[in-house]
């Protein structure tokens, strides 16, 4: 195996795929041979030609950067020598390449795969038949928390578990802030993954149980129960009546083979490293443009994350409203940041830049990878639901807990979270660890699903990508991950406005 890869025959550095030594060589393709200048860790860059002061550093075949001195070949590339190039809201041209959106978009839906899942009565699919307790405000959080306890020695038959989501909010917020939280709970009671839900309010709070309904809609009152804790003399024995009752009646509930464009898969990535986009994510976009052709949908979202690789996505967007529709997405998280007074650059994280990671540019391209190659069909906006199938665009933020939150929220039934550093982690659905380097994989496989470090061992894209489909199609139908079998559920809401 190589120690080093060029990704792109444009590449002006090579990634190091293993720790490597002042004074080693790198022999290229070309046949001229580099020696590193320093040592350099396994994730990082190497020069493999000289690259003068404000010249662009190359990798994906795309500027990352530009250098902020004159960098010697064989030298290590990094935070140290080079910038971003990327500087406030910009204007965007739509150039797609139609002949090509065109010809992706028949193929969309053109295989055929199954699972076993809970079709609903609403139509839609879920991969899990669980109790879901959703608080209105976080002021009954401990009392969700403990019922979930109590009513978890109640399940049986089909249901897998009661769990209580817990979150901060609900209360003491205005305008566009509070009615985001009532969307992503009222969502959440939706979601198909839930057999039934209790919805758990204090009576007292601005979304109130009565204010939530109707963004909830038309709910079966056999499986959607609600209790306001200040009008009951006991909310727990009230809570665990009703909790036995929505157990009785999903416990019933069986598995039926689907079809897998029933699947809406929701695309993360957190703790990157200089490897995410060299395995874990193209292998996740390969595993995007899978699903697609089997008629499914898939989800990418932290916009920030997007920046200085948004063009790639926007000239795949599927027409010109499209197209529109990713601009403001793009510019319109571009001016939340500076109306709050911060920089819009201020990324990748510590753990991004130890892993490798130099630039927002760099950790945007490795990042859009996950969306693979089809044409984006939609852009949704936060807590919107999903209803067109193929690639869609989410705006939600980078935060692993609130994009991957949002991702179910809009209707993914899983995400495939692809990661470098690791993360014990889960969201509201089930929640796959895809490890970037096999490093990680070793050391925490109490908390990673696969390995798509196994590209970096001679396994080919083809190999895994069949690989991991299948056994997507195996979490769908019942397989637990690894943060299922630890028993961790997380969620956590984009807060964005004044709390009073």
């Amino acid at each position: 195996m190589s120690r080093f890869l060029q990704i792109h025959p444009e590449d002006n550095v090579v990634v190091c795929l293993e720790p490597m030594t002042k004074g080693e060589k790198i022999s290229l393709s070309s046949g001229e041979e580099i020696t590193l200048l320093e040592d350099v860790n396994a994730g990082h860059k190497v020069a493999i030609r000289d690259i003068s002061e404000n010249e662009n550093v190359i990798k994906y075949g795309y500027a990352i950067g530009h250098a902020t001195n004159d960098i010697k070949t064989g030298s290590w590339v990094h935070t140290h020598d080079i910038k971003t190039n990327l500087d406030g809201i910009l204007e965007y041209r739509y150039e797609p390449d139609t002949e090509d959106i065109s010809k992706k978009i028949t193929r969309m839906g053109s295989k055929e795969s199954t699972f076993e899942g809970f079709v609903r009565a609403s139509g839609k699919v879920g991969i899990r038949n669980e109790i879901w307790i959703i608080p209105t405000v976080g002021c009954v959080n401990n009392i969700a928390t403990a019922l979930a306890k109590i009513a978890n020695t109640y399940v049986k038959g089909s249901v897998d578990e009661v769990v209580a989501f817990t979150h901060n909010y609900g209360c003491s917020q205005t305008g566009d802030d509070q009615e985001h939280t009532r969307t992503i709970l009222s969502d959440l009671v939706n979601h198909p993954n839930a057999g039934g839900v209790l919805v758990l309010g204090l009576g007292c709070e601005n979304s109130n149980i009565d204010v939530l309904k109707p963004y909830i809609g038309k709910v079966d009152e056999s499986r959607v129960k609600f209790l306001v804790c200040q009008e009951s003399d006991d909310e727990m024995e009230d809570g665990l009546k009703l909790l036995k009752e929505i157990i009785d009646v999903a416990s019933n509930d069986k598995r039926e083979t689907v079809s897998a464009s029933n699947l809406i898969i929701g695309l993360k990535c957190g703790g990157s490293d200089g490897f995410s986009g060299i395995t874990a994510n193209p292998l996740v976009g390969r595993i995007s443009d899978r699903i697609i052709e089997n008629g499914g949908t898939s989800i990418l979202t932290e916009v920030p994350e997007m920046f200085g690789a948004e063009t790639i996505l926007m000239n795949r967007c599927k027409d010109e409203a499209t197209f529109n529709d990713t601009v403001d997405m793009i510019n319109g998280f571009k001016e939340y940041f500076t109306k709050q007074g911060e920089p819009i650059y201020e990324n990748p994280s510590p753990g991004n830049k130890a892993g490798g990671i130099t630039t927002l540019e760099d950790k945007s391209l490795g990042c859009t990878q996950k969306s693979g190659d089809y044409p984006v069909m939609k852009v949704l906006k936060y807590g919107e639901k999903t209803n067109e199938r193929g690639l869609n665009l989410l705006c939600a933020p980078g935060n692993d807990l609130c994009a991957a939150t949002a991702l179910a929220s809009s209707g993914a039934q899983i995400v495939l979270f692809t990661t470098g550093r690791g993360t014990p982690f889960a969201c509201p659905v089930p929640t796959m660890k895809i490890a970037s380097n096999n490093m990680i994989a070793d050391k925490k496989s109490n908390w990673i699903d696969y390995r798509a470090g196994q590209i970096l061992e001679g396994k080919t894209f083809d190999e895994l990508t069949d690989e991991l489909y299948n056994k997507i199609l195996r979490t769908a139908s019942g397989e637990k991950l690894k943060s299922e079998i630890a028993g961790f559920h997380d969620m956590a809401i984009w807060k964005r406005g004044v709390t009073l």
